[in-house]
């Protein structure tokens, strides 16, 4: 006969099953519906990523190259699969990615609260400031005070962080926005723009190439932040794996080498049109 104690205990294991049965069922679904799995079944990796130098752009026989391809190309060779990148326009490659238009952003984006509203982000896979670069003639003598003023205007990429970190640091200040970095940097060349900013390399790329007309004035990165991947949101299994990704690569001194050569270096140059 069951005394209290051993009903008890009975009526609490049967709970106990009752309520694991559910968890582990939810905890299959959630795995089952992961990115990763969809990857591995149909054998590519979709990646969507921006045309910017030396992230990615074209080279001189139209071919991507850049540090998102090669991370993109590490990481579909490691997991087994093809990789198929997918270049969108940065203004609306958020909403792509949740369109389902490709499984992760690999694009230099950093995190910010508004865009976790809307994506989840990976650790850092790489970390980098934003620079001024400016028309020497228009900015000479300027002190960084001197560019928070309605008669200073600056030039920048819709959508992107420096346009952000301009708004932020330089509220007074004009800020004309463009679809490309390129076309922002144009505008500074042309005097119809006092500055730009923008991610290194290509301030100091652009000043060397235009050294009588352009200048980073400052010794200083501005909001030093970490890039991420962007992955669409409920889906803690491909967040898992990105990450360990991200780990063993930063570890292994893979993504360093990889940052250094694209970043640091000129070897590459003489592959993309001038």
């Amino acid at each position: 006969m069951f005394n209290r104690r051993t009903l008890g205990l009975a009526f609490a294991a049967l709970a106990a099953t009752t309520l694991a049965a559910p968890a582990q069922q939810v905890t299959q679904s959630l795995t089952q519906e992961s990115v990763i799995e969809t990857i591995k079944q149909e054998g590519v990796i979709r990646i969507g990523l921006s045309i910017f130098t030396p992230w990615s752009m074209r080279d001189v026989n139209g071919e991507l190259i850049g540090f998102e391809l090669d991370v993109g190309r590490q990481l579909a060779e490691d997991m087994g699969v093809d990789v198929e990148f997918v270049p969108t326009a940065w203004d609306g490659i958020i909403p792509a990615l949740v369109s389902g238009n490709f499984d992760v952003i690999i694009s230099g984006m950093s995190i910010t609260p508004a865009r976790n509203l809307t994506v989840n982000f990976t650790e850092p896979y790489a970390y980098t400031g934003v620079t001024i670069l400016a028309n020497t003639a228009m900015t000479e003598g300027f002190s960084l005070e001197d560019y928070n003023s309605p008669d200073v205007t600056f030039a920048a990429r819709r959508g992107a962080t420096p346009a952000t970190v301009i708004a932020t640091l330089f509220p007074e200040a004009e800020l004309l926005l463009f679809d490309e970095d390129g076309a922002a940097t144009q505008e500074v060349l042309n005097g119809n723009a006092h500055a730009t900013m923008s991610s290194e390399p290509t301030p100091s790329t652009e000043q060397r190439q235009y050294p009588d007309t352009l200048s980073i004035p400052f010794d200083q990165n501005f909001l030093a932040t970490g890039e991420s991947f962007a992955l669409r949101k409920g889906d803690p299994d491909a967040l898992n794996f990105f990450n360990n990704w991200i780990g063993v690569k930063t570890r292994s001194g893979w993504l360093k080498e990889r940052n250094d050569y694209w970043f640091k270096g000129t070897e590459w140059a003489d592959q993309v049109n001038q």
